[in-house]
């Protein structure tokens, strides 16, 4: 498979502060780990994205939202929330964090790549149509579901698998009750943000097009790949997907500060591949990946790496 790795040095400009988890220094170490590996590296179509435009954020967010968000960085705030850190430049990170995952969706349907993987920052998925929340601005993979199936008459129907240790609640909200996007998440349950109960199944049109697979802290990792084997089955089922996102959320990890799940680089590459193989059978393969949660620096950049090499594998 060829794999697009998409990056952008003002990923590293979007300041949270000493001390904050989601650091600068976390699009660095997967850089370096990706590069290091001389043999994957080679294989890589190396790509550079453009900012999204305010038409493609508000395909997912409200005008509302859009202006909060530049209004805040432009008058100097430093928190959005609690936890949401914004400085000079997170404006412009945020724009082009969503537009790096259009840029993903554009290689992949364009043919410069089968799969991609955008290492972005800030991440998305709690991000609501009307918030920012959980270090999320823009929710980039909402926006870049939108632009997919408005910009690519191919794509109709997108799945979302968002296996971070938290809920992708902004993501969940975003495609409640659309049919189109079947959204899927397993994460440890009750956990930040409190959301992602298995009675949440979508909405009006949209019901039964979210499933939700809470994990109770310390769940052992062959459950878990059990469980979201069995999951992927039962989505295929349902759904039938143009195109599959992942939010690869990598706080499952064993040693990751922020969560409490027990997953291993082999098993973020297994995953990986069970993912792969539906894409293969439904959508000629086509998968993009976006970064989302991982905070121990001393393991991230070794289990994106192993992520990334399964794609291209």
């Amino acid at each position: 498979m060829k794999t697009a790795f998409i990056h952008h040095p003002i990923y590293e400009k979007h300041d949270t502060g000493p001390g904050h988890p989601e650091t600068a220094a976390r699009y660095r170490v997967i850089l370096d780990a990706v590069r290091g590996d001389e043999d994957l590296w080679s294989t890589l179509v190396e790509l550079t994205p453009e900012e999204a435009s305010q038409g493609l954020i508000q395909a997912a967010h409200t005008r509302e939202h859009f202006r909060r968000v530049e209004d805040a960085v432009a008058g100097g705030e430093t928190l959005l929330d609690a936890d949401t850190v914004v400085s000079m430049r997170s404006f412009d990170a945020a724009l082009f964090a969503a537009g790096g995952a259009c840029r993903a969706v554009e290689a992949v349907m364009n043919g410069e790549a089968d799969n991609a993987f955008v290492n972005v920052r800030p991440p998305g998925h709690h991000a609501t149509a009307q918030k920012a929340m959980g270090f999320c601005l823009f929710n980039n993979v909402a926006v870049a579901a939108r632009y997919a199936q408005n910009a690519f008459k191919q794509i109709e129907r997108v799945a979302v698998i968002d296996w971070d240790v938290h809920h992708g609640n902004g993501t969940q909200g975003i495609f409640y009750d659309d049919p189109t996007v079947f959204f899927f998440s397993m994460h440890q349950y009750p956990w930040y943000p409190g959301t992602g109960s298995r009675g949440e199944t979508g909405v009006g049109r949209g019901l039964g097009t979210t499933m939700n697979i809470p994990l109770k802290a310390a769940t052992n990792a062959r459950d878990q790949r059990s469980s979201f084997e069995a999951a992927i089955e039962e989505i295929g089922r349902k759904t039938t997907p143009d195109l599959i996102f992942i939010s690869a959320g990598f706080d499952a990890h064993l040693m990751d500060p922020l969560g409490q799940l027990r997953l291993e680089d082999e098993d973020f590459a297994a995953m990986t591949s069970v993912v792969k193989d539906w894409a293969n059978e439904v959508c000629e393969g086509r998968i993009v990946s976006v970064l989302e949660g991982g905070y121990d620096l001393a393991t991230l950049g070794g289990t994106v790496k192993a992520h990334i090499a399964e794609l291209a594998r």
